[in-house]
């Protein structure tokens, strides 16, 4: 887990660490998570003189913000936990705001990172799945139901793998980090291999590396396409693993990209500014837009 102090403007203040304690079971992690907010604020206090006024919570799975509830999280085993009600408890009846991980993500990198002054964006971590975050006018569209933005479930290839939503060739199945890593641990004979490896050697020329890399762009490209054309983004933020391949990813993108599109107009694409401190800032702006919204009413 990361959690930080943020300031009014988006500044870092100060930023901490901590195991999530899944090992203990789904009621460890909530309860790791409000002992570790809860020292967060007592951090303020003693080197700031002043407690946090709003908390801001990013997590994964689905969420319903308007309820504060972590409606379900697979990877953590949660099922309707109603966070923003127990930290609120904790934290001594403090405004409490809650989201999705990715989209608290895009906000950061929207608001303050790759994506400043854009009024349309579309933010895309590449990790172990794909999700992704739709920004509109500095705000993060959520959908009708919490659930929009999940690029990673768009089908790219019908004959593809099978993917954990019940589809076959989700874009996810083909060209996260995770499906890099599978690619290139079978190509390359070494079941130790992951993406980065697969980046370098992509680098240094090595034929079998490029067509794993290849194939893998192509379904981004072929996924981003369909995106842009739904939502038409002035800016497409590329973030997560895969990203800090740097132009070993950006360059056959980019052209791949262009190649596909007709009608549609080509995005600037540019790589996250912000790194895995974007989760932490996003989840302070969220606090911050949760006082401006009280204040207001």
């Amino acid at each position: 887990m990361k959690a930080a102090l943020v300031g009014t403007d988006g500044t870092l203040l100060h930023e901490a660490r901590r195991a999530t304690g899944r090992k203990r079971g789904a009621d460890a992690v909530v309860e790791t998570i409000l002992a570790f907010a809860a020292d967060l604020r007592a951090h303020g206090e003693e080197h700031f003189g002043e407690s946090a006024v709003a908390a801001g919570v990013a997590v994964p799975g689905i969420v319903d913000a308007e309820k504060g509830i972590a409606v379900y999280a697979a990877n953590l085993g949660w099922r309707d936990v109603p966070m923003r009600a127990l930290l609120g408890q904790r934290l001594g009846g403090i405004p409490v705001a809650l989201g999705h991980d990715v989209r608290t993500g895009g906000l950061a990198e929207g608001r303050i990172g790759a994506g400043r002054g854009a009024d349309r964006f579309l933010f895309v971590p590449l990790g172990t799945g794909i999700a992704g975050a739709i920004g509109i006018s500095g705000r993060i569209e959520a959908g009708a139901h919490g659930c929009a933005g999940e690029i990673g479930h768009i089908v790219v290839r019908p004959d593809g793998p099978d993917c954990g939503c019940g589809q076959r060739g989700c874009l996810e199945t083909l060209a996260s980090a995770s499906a890099v890593t599978r690619a290139w641990a079978a190509a390359s004979g070494d079941p130790e291999a992951d993406a980065a490896d697969c980046a370098k050697a992509v680098e240094s020329g090595d034929p079998a590396a490029v067509a794993v890399w290849q194939d893998a762009v192509d379904a981004l490209a072929a996924g981003l396409v369909t995106a842009l054309t739904l939502l038409d983004p002035s800016t497409l933020i590329i973030g997560g693993g895969l990203a800090e391949a740097g132009e070993t990813l950006f360059t056959p993108l980019r052209a791949a990209v262009e190649e596909r599109v007709t009608f549609q107009k080509l995005p600037h694409i540019v790589p996250a500014a912000l790194g895995d401190t974007a989760g932490c800032l996003g989840a302070g702006l969220l606090a911050w837009d949760l006082l401006s919204t009280e204040v207001s009413a």
